[in-house]
C-alpha cells in the first residue's frame, strides 16, 4: 500500500470562524474584529502626535473624538470627551453637527453610538479588531436557543431580559424585541427593579458577575435565587426545575480583566498596605465584591477618588489604564492596582496612536474608513431597549 493510498487526501476547508480569527475574513455581526485595511504609520514615527493634531485640526467641527476611560493616555489626549461607553454614546448623539464620530473604544461601544446618532453621522472605529471578550460570550444564535429552552420549560412568558451595555447590537435588539431593557453598571439595580415589575424572572446578559452582585448585594436576593446558564451545554446545563425555581438566570459570561481579581488579591493587599480601602468594579467576582470596602462603576471609582481625603490609601480593582490615570491625578493619595499582576484590557488597547492617526488622516483626505453601521431592523429593536433604559425612574 502506497503512502497516498494509506493517507487519502482530504478535502478539508478552514471554517469561517477559523478564518475570522486569523484576520482573513470579516463578520460585521461579530465582536471579533479583523485587520485594518490600508497602511498604518509606524509606531516609532516621532511625528505621530503632530500628525494626529494636524489631521484633527483640518477636520475641525466635522469630527468628534470619543475616548473611553480604559484607553491609553496617548489616545486620550485627542479625545473631545472621555467617559464610560453609554455616556460617550449619548455625547455623540448630542453633537449632530459632527459628520464623523471617531470612537476610541471597542466594537459594541461604536455600535451603540451608531444606534443613538443620526443617519447622517458616521461612526468610525480606528481598529476593527478592538472587540470585547465579554460581548463575544453571547451570540444572537446562542441567546435565541436559550429563549427556546426557557419556552420549553414553560417560563419564557415570565422572563424579562436585561442586557448589560457591554453587549453586541444583536443582543440589545433581542432584548428590545422581548420586552427587556439595557443597563449599565451604574443603573443595574434600577433596571432589575423595573424588570421584576414586568415579570417574575430575569435573564441577565452577558455578564454573570454584574447580575449576581446586583441581585444579591443590592437587592437582597440569595445566591440560591441565581442559576448560571452555560450556552455550551445542553439546556444551558440546567434542569427544568432549576429554571423554574430561579429568579435570576445569569448568562455564563464575564470580563477578562475584572475576572482576574480574586479574594487572595484582596487579602494580600490588606496585609501589604494596612488601612487600605479596597474599591472594585461590580464586574468582579462575587467574593471579591463582598470583601471590598467600596463597589461601583467606572464613574463611581473616579468620583470616589476625587472625594477621598489626602493621605488615604486605595487598592482599585479595574482596568490598569484607568488606575494609572487616577493615581497620577491624585498624587496626595496612595493608589495601587488591586492585583500584583497588572492587566490592561487587551482589545481596548488595540486603539493606539498609529490607528488613530490613520483614521483621522484618512477622514481628512475624504476617505471613510472602518465605519461601524448597524442594520435598520437591529437598530430599531436595540434602540427600543436603550430607550427603555433612558426612561427608568
Amino acid at each position: 500500500m502506497t503512502t497516498a493510498q494509506a493517507r487519502p487526501e482530504l478535502d478539508v476547508q478552514p471554517s469561517p470562524l477559523a478564518l475570522l480569527l486569523l484576520g482573513r475574513e470579516a463578520d460585521p455581526r461579530s465582536e471579533r474584529g479583523v485587520e485594518c485595511p490600508g497602511d498604518l504609520p509606524s509606531p516609532s514615527d516621532p511625528d505621530l502626535v503632530e500628525r494626529a493634531r494636524a489631521a484633527k485640526e483640518k477636520l475641525g467641527d466635522k469630527v468628534f473624538v470619543l475616548g473611553h476611560h480604559y484607553q491609553r493616555d496617548e489616545v486620550i489626549q485627542f479625545a473631545d470627551v472621555t467617559g464610560d461607553s453609554f455616556k460617550l454614546a449619548k455625547d455623540a448623539a448630542a453633537r449632530p453637527e459632527a459628520e464623523y464620530i471617531v470612537f476610541c473604544g471597542v466594537h459594541f461601544m461604536a455600535e451603540s453610538a451608531d444606534i443613538l446618532t443620526s443617519d447622517d453621522q458616521k461612526v468610525v472605529l480606528p481598529d476593527l479588531a478592538a472587540g470585547c471578550s465579554m460581548a463575544d460570550m453571547a451570540t444572537a444564535e446562542q441567546v435565541a436557543e436559550c429563549w427556546d429552552v426557557l419556552a420549553e420549560a414553560g417560563i419564557a412568558e415570565q422572563v424579562v431580559p436585561v442586557s448589560y451595555m457591554n453587549s453586541s447590537a444583536d443582543i440589545k435588539a433581542f432584548t428590545g424585541k422581548h420586552g427587556g431593557t439595557i443597563c449599565t453598571s451604574s443603573n443595574a439595580k434600577r433596571a432589575l427593579d423595573w424588570a421584576f415589575e414586568q415579570g417574575e424572572k430575569v435573564l441577565f446578559l452577558p455578564d454573570q458577575h454584574l447580575g449576581r452582585n446586583t441581585a444579591v448585594r443590592d437587592m437582597g436576593m440569595s445566591l440560591d435565587d441565581c442559576v448560571l446558564y452555560n450556552p455550551h451545554k445542553p439546556n444551558g446545563g440546567l434542569t427544568v426545575e432549576q429554571l423554574r425555581n430561579a429568579k435570576m438566570i445569569l448568562w455564563r459570561g464575564h470580563c477578562s480583566v475584572h475576572g482576574r481579581f480574586s479574594l487572595d488579591s484582596v487579602n494580600d493587599v490588606r496585609e501589604r498596605i494596612p488601612g487600605v480601602n479596597v474599591l472594585v468594579h461590580p464586574e468582579c467576582k462575587h467574593e471579591v465584591v463582598t470583601a471590598a470596602d467600596y463597589v461601583g462603576s467606572t464613574e463611581y471609582i473616579i468620583k470616589t477618588l476625587e472625594a477621598a481625603p489626602a493621605g488615604s490609601k486605595w487598592a482599585i480593582g479595574t482596568e490598569l489604564n484607568l488606575v494609572r490615570r487616577v493615581a497620577n491625578a491624585h498624587p496626595d493619595k496612595e493608589v495601587v492596582f488591586l492585583d500584583k499582576t497588572v492587566c490592561f484590557c487587551s482589545t481596548m488597547n488595540r486603539i493606539d496612536l498609529p490607528h488613530l492617526v490613520w483614521a483621522l488622516e484618512s477622514l481628512a483626505e475624504g476617505k471613510l474608513v472602518n465605519r461601524i453601521q448597524v442594520d435598520t431592523e437591529t437598530e430599531s429593536f436595540a434602540k427600543l431597549a436603550l430607550e427603555r433604559m433612558l426612561a427608568l425612574p
